[in-house]
């Protein structure tokens, strides 16, 4: 029986650390969101959003995590520049699901590159995030949808997430450990 040939795997690792960054980033932008909702007096939009940030960053220091238990040299990155001026709600949730389709084309980029490395741990870590990015493109793509149908009234949009529930937290045992524990 012939042993497989080990693959260099440092591309999926740099990949991963990239993708710490672009984590940050999107914690940050949320963090940007959450204040435009928040200095609008739309407490449960800006609670959202400031959630949303909170899960952007515990989802950078899963991947912190898993470096570091590999052995994996980490280094703590800076963010992008994140946009903070925006029209209207419609605007920042577009900027929202966007933010988030990007994410997943990213993440589907870390399994490839996972996959054509060989690289089966990779592969399973990445597997919760490939499913989280489904979870986070549906519950977007329904909040734009809200709020083009509010016609504005932000009120209804407020009631609407404080009825459905939207972005409640839920403890998934299978996710990966946050480094330094989850927030």
């Amino acid at each position: 029986m012939a042993v497989p040939k080990k693959l260099p795997r440092k591309g999926f690792h740099n990949l991963l650390r990239e993708q710490v960054r672009n984590e940050f980033t999107a914690a940050q932008q949320y963090v940007a969101v959450a204040v435009w909702f928040d200095n609008r007096d739309l407490p449960r939009l800006a609670a959202h959003f400031y959630r949303q940030a909170l899960e952007e960053r515990n989802h950078a220091m899963m991947m912190v995590q898993y470096l570091m238990d590999l052995g994996q040299p980490v280094t703590v990155p800076g963010v992008d520049e994140v946009r903070n001026d925006f029209d209207n709600a419609e605007e920042l949730i577009a900027l929202a699901l966007q933010q988030e389709r990007d994410v997943a084309d990213e993440i589907d980029g870390l399994m490839a590159a996972a996959r054509a490395e060989g690289d089966f741990k990779g592969e399973e870590f990445v597997h919760w995030f490939l499913r989280e990015q489904v979870e986070e493109i549906a519950q977007m793509s329904t909040l734009l949808n809200v709020v083009r149908r509010s016609s504005g009234n932000l009120f209804d949009v407020e009631a609407f997430v404080a009825r459905e529930r939207v972005g409640a937290q839920t403890v998934d045992p299978g996710a990966p450990r946050v480094a330094g524990g989850a927030l």
